[in-house]
Protein backbone atom coordinates (compact mmCIF):
# COMPACT_ATOMS: atom_id res chain seq x y z
CA UNK A 1 0.00 0.00 0.00
CA UNK A 2 1.24 3.83 -0.79
CA UNK A 3 1.70 6.30 1.79
CA UNK A 4 -1.60 7.98 0.72
CA UNK A 5 -3.98 4.77 1.34
CA UNK A 6 -2.41 3.81 4.61
CA UNK A 7 -3.35 7.88 5.47
CA UNK A 8 -6.59 7.07 4.32
CA UNK A 9 -7.16 3.80 5.84
CA UNK A 10 -6.27 5.62 9.22
CA UNK A 11 -8.46 8.44 8.54
CA UNK A 12 -11.41 6.08 7.83
CA UNK A 13 -10.39 4.08 11.07
CA UNK A 14 -10.32 7.08 12.95
CA UNK A 15 -14.02 8.29 11.39
CA UNK A 16 -15.21 5.18 11.97
CA UNK A 17 -14.50 4.85 15.91
CA UNK A 18 -15.71 8.99 16.19
CA UNK A 19 -19.07 7.41 14.35
CA UNK A 20 -19.11 4.54 17.19
CA UNK A 21 -18.67 6.86 20.32
CA UNK A 22 -21.57 9.33 19.16
CA UNK A 23 -23.76 6.31 18.51
CA UNK A 24 -23.13 5.07 21.94
CA UNK A 25 -23.55 8.35 23.68
CA UNK A 26 -26.90 8.69 22.13
CA UNK A 27 -29.52 8.69 25.43
CA UNK A 28 -31.77 6.01 23.00
CA UNK A 29 -28.61 3.36 23.03
CA UNK A 30 -27.56 4.55 26.80
CA UNK A 31 -27.71 2.36 29.12
CA UNK A 32 -29.59 3.73 32.27
CA UNK A 33 -28.31 2.47 35.20
CA UNK A 34 -29.73 1.62 39.08
CA UNK A 35 -28.90 4.54 40.29
CA UNK A 36 -30.59 6.62 38.11
CA UNK A 37 -33.98 4.59 37.91
CA UNK A 38 -34.43 5.03 41.83
CA UNK A 39 -33.13 8.20 42.31
CA UNK A 40 -36.00 10.14 41.06
CA UNK A 41 -38.32 8.49 43.94
CA UNK A 42 -36.19 9.40 46.73
CA UNK A 43 -36.22 12.86 48.57
CA UNK A 44 -33.45 14.84 47.41
CA UNK A 45 -31.54 16.57 50.21
CA UNK A 46 -31.71 20.32 50.06
CA UNK A 47 -28.84 21.89 47.67
CA UNK A 48 -25.89 23.56 49.84
CA UNK A 49 -24.85 27.10 48.28
CA UNK A 50 -21.77 27.13 46.02
CA UNK A 51 -19.89 29.53 48.52
CA UNK A 52 -20.11 26.70 51.34
CA UNK A 53 -19.18 24.35 48.80
CA UNK A 54 -15.77 26.01 47.60
CA UNK A 55 -13.81 24.31 50.54
CA UNK A 56 -14.92 20.49 49.23
CA UNK A 57 -13.24 20.92 46.14
CA UNK A 58 -10.39 18.70 45.12
CA UNK A 59 -8.17 18.25 41.82
CA UNK A 60 -8.63 16.05 39.35
CA UNK A 61 -7.50 12.55 38.67
CA UNK A 62 -6.94 10.19 35.77
CA UNK A 63 -8.36 7.83 38.03
CA UNK A 64 -11.89 9.77 37.77
CA UNK A 65 -11.43 8.81 34.00
CA UNK A 66 -10.11 5.39 33.94
CA UNK A 67 -12.05 4.12 36.53
CA UNK A 68 -15.64 4.15 35.06
CA UNK A 69 -14.12 2.90 31.77
CA UNK A 70 -12.37 0.26 33.53
CA UNK A 71 -15.22 -1.06 34.92
CA UNK A 72 -17.22 -0.90 31.58
CA UNK A 73 -14.85 -3.01 30.17
CA UNK A 74 -14.83 -5.65 32.89
CA UNK A 75 -18.52 -6.01 32.79
CA UNK A 76 -17.95 -6.35 29.11
CA UNK A 77 -15.29 -8.88 29.69
CA UNK A 78 -18.00 -10.80 31.92
CA UNK A 79 -20.55 -11.20 29.44
CA UNK A 80 -18.37 -12.23 26.78
CA UNK A 81 -16.63 -15.27 29.48
CA UNK A 82 -19.35 -16.01 31.59
CA UNK A 83 -18.42 -18.41 34.75
CA UNK A 84 -19.78 -15.65 37.26
CA UNK A 85 -20.55 -18.57 39.67
CA UNK A 86 -16.92 -20.30 39.01
CA UNK A 87 -14.90 -16.84 39.35
CA UNK A 88 -16.68 -15.96 42.69
CA UNK A 89 -15.95 -19.53 43.98
CA UNK A 90 -12.34 -19.66 42.85
CA UNK A 91 -12.46 -15.53 44.95
CA UNK A 92 -13.16 -17.02 48.31
CA UNK A 93 -11.23 -20.32 47.86
CA UNK A 94 -8.49 -18.32 47.46
CA UNK A 95 -9.40 -16.20 50.45
CA UNK A 96 -10.02 -12.97 48.47
CA UNK A 97 -13.45 -11.31 48.31
CA UNK A 98 -16.22 -12.48 46.07
CA UNK A 99 -15.67 -9.24 43.95
CA UNK A 100 -16.34 -10.78 40.35
CA UNK A 101 -16.18 -7.24 39.30
CA UNK A 102 -12.96 -6.38 40.35
CA UNK A 103 -11.53 -9.53 39.33
CA UNK A 104 -12.58 -8.55 35.55
CA UNK A 105 -11.20 -4.99 36.19
CA UNK A 106 -7.92 -7.45 36.75
CA UNK A 107 -8.09 -9.06 33.95
CA UNK A 108 -9.03 -6.13 31.72
CA UNK A 109 -5.47 -4.43 32.96
CA UNK A 110 -3.48 -7.66 32.53
CA UNK A 111 -4.43 -8.06 29.24
CA UNK A 112 -4.24 -4.54 28.32
CA UNK A 113 -0.62 -4.39 29.61
CA UNK A 114 -0.10 -7.73 27.61
CA UNK A 115 -1.21 -5.89 24.49
CA UNK A 116 0.98 -2.94 25.16
CA UNK A 117 3.69 -4.85 25.47
CA UNK A 118 3.13 -6.61 21.86
CA UNK A 119 2.24 -3.18 20.35
CA UNK A 120 5.90 -2.37 21.02
CA UNK A 121 7.06 -5.55 19.81
CA UNK A 122 4.65 -5.06 17.00
CA UNK A 123 6.16 -1.70 16.04
CA UNK A 124 9.59 -2.92 15.89
CA UNK A 125 8.87 -5.30 13.91
CA UNK A 126 6.73 -3.18 11.44
CA UNK A 127 9.59 -0.59 11.25
CA UNK A 128 12.28 -3.11 10.65
CA UNK A 129 11.13 -6.13 8.67
CA UNK A 130 8.24 -4.52 7.31
CA UNK A 131 5.64 -7.25 8.56
CA UNK A 132 2.38 -7.59 7.89
CA UNK A 133 -0.72 -4.98 9.78
CA UNK A 134 -3.06 -7.51 10.10
CA UNK A 135 -0.67 -10.30 11.16
CA UNK A 136 0.29 -7.72 14.10
CA UNK A 137 -2.82 -6.68 15.13
CA UNK A 138 -3.66 -10.64 15.38
CA UNK A 139 -0.70 -10.83 17.33
CA UNK A 140 -1.63 -7.77 19.73
CA UNK A 141 -4.88 -9.36 20.07
CA UNK A 142 -4.09 -12.35 21.11
CA UNK A 143 -1.25 -10.63 24.12
CA UNK A 144 -4.42 -9.28 25.24
CA UNK A 145 -6.60 -12.63 25.49
CA UNK A 146 -3.11 -13.96 27.25
CA UNK A 147 -2.90 -11.76 29.27
CA UNK A 148 -6.83 -11.88 30.38
CA UNK A 149 -5.91 -16.10 30.53
CA UNK A 150 -2.70 -15.73 32.65
CA UNK A 151 -5.03 -13.75 35.56
CA UNK A 152 -7.49 -16.57 35.42
CA UNK A 153 -4.48 -19.02 35.82
CA UNK A 154 -2.66 -17.27 38.68
CA UNK A 155 -6.16 -17.12 40.74
CA UNK A 156 -6.76 -20.74 39.97
CA UNK A 157 -3.30 -21.48 41.21
CA UNK A 158 -3.78 -19.12 45.02
CA UNK A 159 -7.19 -20.85 45.42
CA UNK A 160 -4.88 -24.82 44.91
CA UNK A 161 -1.86 -22.93 46.63
CA UNK A 162 -4.81 -22.24 49.90
CA UNK A 163 -6.30 -25.45 50.12
CA UNK A 164 -3.32 -27.17 50.01
CA UNK A 165 -1.98 -25.35 53.34
CA UNK A 166 -5.48 -25.94 55.02
CA UNK A 167 -5.39 -29.80 54.17
CA UNK A 168 -2.01 -29.37 55.86
CA UNK A 169 -3.25 -27.72 58.99
CA UNK A 170 -6.41 -29.95 59.44
CA UNK A 171 -4.88 -33.04 61.21
CA UNK A 172 -3.35 -30.50 63.66
CA UNK A 173 -6.74 -28.42 64.24
CA UNK A 174 -9.17 -31.25 64.16
CA UNK A 175 -6.77 -32.87 67.18
CA UNK A 176 -6.69 -29.36 69.34
CA UNK A 177 -10.04 -29.56 68.88
CA UNK A 178 -10.59 -32.73 70.26
CA UNK A 179 -8.17 -32.57 73.21
CA UNK A 180 -10.37 -29.30 74.02
CA UNK A 181 -13.98 -31.12 73.81
CA UNK A 182 -12.19 -34.17 75.72
CA UNK A 183 -11.28 -31.54 78.67
CA UNK A 184 -14.55 -30.30 79.36
CA UNK A 185 -15.05 -27.45 76.95
CA UNK A 186 -17.89 -26.68 75.03
CA UNK A 187 -18.18 -27.03 71.37
CA UNK A 188 -17.95 -22.97 71.31
CA UNK A 189 -14.96 -22.41 73.52
CA UNK A 190 -13.00 -25.19 72.33
CA UNK A 191 -13.11 -23.63 68.39
CA UNK A 192 -12.59 -20.02 70.05
CA UNK A 193 -9.35 -21.52 71.91
CA UNK A 194 -8.25 -23.60 68.66
CA UNK A 195 -8.60 -20.03 67.04
CA UNK A 196 -6.57 -17.92 69.27
CA UNK A 197 -3.82 -20.52 69.58
CA UNK A 198 -3.45 -21.48 66.28
CA UNK A 199 -2.07 -19.64 63.18
CA UNK A 200 -2.67 -20.37 59.81
CA UNK A 201 -5.57 -20.67 56.86
CA UNK A 202 -8.15 -22.88 58.62
CA UNK A 203 -7.53 -21.02 61.99
CA UNK A 204 -8.41 -17.67 59.90
CA UNK A 205 -11.63 -19.83 58.56
CA UNK A 206 -12.47 -20.93 61.96
CA UNK A 207 -12.48 -16.71 63.46
CA UNK A 208 -14.32 -15.84 60.89
CA UNK A 209 -17.01 -18.32 61.11
CA UNK A 210 -16.82 -17.24 65.45
CA UNK A 211 -16.87 -13.41 63.96
CA UNK A 212 -19.88 -14.49 62.18
CA UNK A 213 -22.01 -16.48 64.60
CA UNK A 214 -20.98 -13.05 66.96
CA UNK A 215 -22.54 -10.98 64.64
CA UNK A 216 -26.38 -13.01 64.61
CA UNK A 217 -25.75 -15.93 62.52
CA UNK A 218 -26.41 -19.09 64.45
CA UNK A 219 -23.03 -21.27 64.85
CA UNK A 220 -24.34 -23.86 62.51
CA UNK A 221 -24.55 -21.48 59.47
CA UNK A 222 -21.40 -19.70 60.36
CA UNK A 223 -19.87 -22.93 60.35
CA UNK A 224 -21.58 -24.44 56.85
CA UNK A 225 -20.59 -20.95 54.91
CA UNK A 226 -17.13 -21.91 56.02
CA UNK A 227 -17.70 -25.29 54.67
CA UNK A 228 -19.01 -23.83 51.42
CA UNK A 229 -15.73 -20.79 51.46
CA UNK A 230 -13.16 -23.72 51.20
CA UNK A 231 -15.25 -26.56 49.00
CA UNK A 232 -12.84 -29.43 50.26
CA UNK A 233 -14.51 -32.55 51.19
CA UNK A 234 -12.69 -33.52 54.63
CA UNK A 235 -13.73 -30.19 55.59
CA UNK A 236 -17.07 -30.31 54.96
CA UNK A 237 -17.61 -33.37 56.56
CA UNK A 238 -15.74 -32.18 59.70
CA UNK A 239 -18.24 -29.10 59.68
CA UNK A 240 -21.14 -31.81 59.02
CA UNK A 241 -19.83 -33.57 62.30
CA UNK A 242 -19.53 -30.07 64.12
CA UNK A 243 -22.86 -28.83 63.02
CA UNK A 244 -24.67 -32.70 64.10
CA UNK A 245 -22.63 -32.46 67.35
CA UNK A 246 -23.72 -28.97 68.09
CA UNK A 247 -27.35 -29.52 67.21
CA UNK A 248 -27.97 -32.98 68.82
CA UNK A 249 -25.51 -32.90 71.69
CA UNK A 250 -23.82 -35.99 70.51
CA UNK A 251 -20.14 -36.86 71.67
CA UNK A 252 -17.60 -34.69 70.09
CA UNK A 253 -13.97 -36.09 71.46
CA UNK A 254 -14.58 -39.46 68.99
CA UNK A 255 -15.92 -37.73 66.41
CA UNK A 256 -13.11 -35.46 65.74
CA UNK A 257 -10.25 -37.94 66.72
CA UNK A 258 -11.78 -40.21 63.76
CA UNK A 259 -11.78 -36.85 61.54
CA UNK A 260 -8.30 -36.18 62.09
CA UNK A 261 -7.26 -39.81 61.39
CA UNK A 262 -8.48 -40.52 58.18
CA UNK A 263 -7.03 -36.39 57.71
CA UNK A 264 -3.31 -37.94 58.44
CA UNK A 265 -3.83 -41.03 56.12
CA UNK A 266 -5.16 -38.90 53.67
CA UNK A 267 -1.99 -36.96 53.72
CA UNK A 268 0.26 -39.73 53.43
CA UNK A 269 -2.07 -41.22 50.49
CA UNK A 270 -1.29 -37.33 49.15
CA UNK A 271 2.28 -37.42 50.35
CA UNK A 272 2.81 -41.12 48.44
CA UNK A 273 0.92 -40.13 45.32
CA UNK A 274 2.82 -36.94 44.87
CA UNK A 275 6.32 -38.87 45.60
CA UNK A 276 4.73 -41.43 42.52
CA UNK A 277 4.65 -38.12 40.24
CA UNK A 278 7.99 -36.90 41.24
CA UNK A 279 9.48 -40.17 40.66
CA UNK A 280 8.18 -40.39 37.12
CA UNK A 281 9.52 -36.51 36.72
CA UNK A 282 13.17 -37.48 38.06
CA UNK A 283 13.54 -40.31 35.36
CA UNK A 284 13.82 -37.51 32.64
CA UNK A 285 17.54 -36.17 33.92
CA UNK A 286 17.80 -39.68 34.78
CA UNK A 287 17.61 -40.95 31.00
CA UNK A 288 18.37 -37.98 29.37
CA UNK A 289 21.52 -36.93 31.25
CA UNK A 290 23.27 -39.44 34.15
CA UNK A 291 22.80 -42.29 31.69
CA UNK A 292 24.41 -40.68 28.44
CA UNK A 293 27.43 -39.91 30.39
CA UNK A 294 27.73 -43.13 32.62
CA UNK A 295 27.65 -45.05 29.00
CA UNK A 296 30.02 -42.62 27.94
CA UNK A 297 32.45 -42.99 30.67
CA UNK A 298 32.21 -47.18 29.68
CA UNK A 299 32.31 -46.70 25.88
CA UNK A 300 35.06 -43.72 25.72
CA UNK A 301 38.38 -46.41 27.43
CA UNK A 302 37.62 -49.03 24.98
CA UNK A 303 36.82 -46.73 21.68
CA UNK A 304 40.52 -44.96 22.61
CA UNK A 305 42.20 -48.65 23.22
CA UNK A 306 40.91 -49.28 19.68
CA UNK A 307 41.90 -46.14 18.27
CA UNK A 308 45.21 -46.12 19.38
CA UNK A 309 45.95 -49.88 18.15
CA UNK A 310 44.43 -49.36 14.54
Amino acid sequence: MTPVQWWGALLGLLLSCGLLLLWAGLPATRRVDLASRVEPYLDRTPQRSRLLGLDDTRPWHLSDVVAPLAGRAGSLLDRMLGGTDSVRSRLLRAGDLPDVDGFRVQQVGWGIGAAALASVLASLLWWSRGASVVALAVLVGCAFLAGVVARDVLLSRAAARRERRIMAEFPAVAELLALSVTAGEGTVQALERVARVSRGELADELDLALAHARTGASLPEALQELSRRTGLGPIVRFVDGLVVAIQRGTPLGEVLRAQAADAREAAKQGLIEEGGKREISMMVPVVFLVLPVTVLFAVFPGASMLQISL
